[in-house]
């Protein structure tokens, strides 16, 4: 179905409408036309998902130079899925109805725990898991170690796409997790950091709240992307949430107790620290007086001009 949005041509790839999807419609248009922000609401199965794709990617294609990118911030892993799919499906009806290639490049991106390929590092069980082992593969100063030691594990995945990946562009397609997994084993390149890197100049990104809200993540990975950006948070009374969430610590007695340890080990290493200079400034102070042929003095006494003229002499006679 072809709908013209007040003078837009929009795609829309089933062949019935709801009402609510047009106005729906017609309000994100007015608002990417006032270059504002918007607050728009659906009933729930109403089709609210190919509503917003369907409206923005036509603006993107109408205007490539005002919206250069959708950025769409989802929940779930599986929410992340349906939105793929469901842009799958546009992409395919634009193909099918204009008969022109799809030059459009969207991908998902989530945490490692999702896109890890490393036989070792994906089968452990928890996220926080996967990214320590990831990191232990994959930090500058871990490959570093390996020119000098050839037997320091490192994840070939990583390094392949760091050799060769980086200069080779991801071909345009609608990609979901498991895409950029068959990907990335076929190319034998890291699914995670190539999608951290396809992001940059993908038409279309979908991922998770935390990588736009979480200053942590933030700054890591959507720090690059343009100005020129229309950002969908889907669901967006969780945004709170999700603030909270990222800006929140739990602290168990467990870890309370280990930071105690941790203050008394620190206590205890600069009691000793003090300790081995005092002893060495005795020592030094020791040395000083056998050249010098002093006794232990003030620094009172030190200053007197009867000591110093005393001081100079031997130092003369030394």
């Amino acid at each position: 179905m072809k709908l013209n949005i007040e003078g837009l041509l929009v795609y829309f790839p089933y062949d019935y409408i709801y009402p609510e999807q047009y106005s729906y419609m017609l309000e994100l248009k007015r608002t990417l036309d006032a270059k504002g922000h918007g607050v728009l609401e659906m009933p729930s199965g109403t089709g609210k998902t190919i509503s917003l794709l369907s409206l923005i990617v036509a603006y993107q294609r109408a205007f490539p130079l005002e919206v250069t990118k959708l950025i769409y911030c989802s929940r779930t892993v599986p929410e992340i899925e349906k939105v793929v799919e469901e842009l799958r499906k546009l992409m395919e009806f634009y193909s099918k109805e204009t008969g022109e290639t799809n030059n459009f490049l969207a991908l998902a991106l989530s945490s490692r725990k999702n896109l890890c390929i490393h036989p070792e590092v994906s089968s452990l069980r928890f996220g926080k898991e996967v990214d320590g082992k990831c990191h232990s593969l994959t930090a500058s100063y871990i490959r570093a170690q390996r020119h000098s030691n050839p037997n320091q594990p490192v994840c070939r995945f990583y390094e392949e796409f760091d050799a060769v990946g980086r200069q080779v562009p991801l071909p345009a397609g609608i990609y979901n997790l498991d895409d950029l997994k068959d990907f990335g084993r076929r190319k034998g390149w890291c699914p995670y950091y190539l999608a951290r890197y396809a992001i940059l100049h993908a038409n279309i990104v979908v991922y998770s709240y935390h990588y736009l809200l979480d200053p942590k993540i933030a700054d890591l990975v959507s720090k690059e992307l343009a100005k020129k950006s229309v950002v969908v948070f889907d669901e967006a009374h969780n945004i709170d949430n999700v603030c909270i969430d990222s800006m929140s610590v739990n602290i168990t007695r467990r870890t309370l107790d280990r930071c105690q340890n941790n203050v008394d080990t620190l206590q205890n290493t600069i009691q000793k620290i003090k300790e081995t200079d005092a002893a060495k400034l005795r020592e030094e102070y020791r040395r000083l007086e056998d050249q010098l042929g002093l006794s232990l003095l003030t620094l009172e006494q030190l200053q007197s001009e009867e000591m110093l003229k005393k001081i100079t002499q031997i130092a003369h006679q030394t």
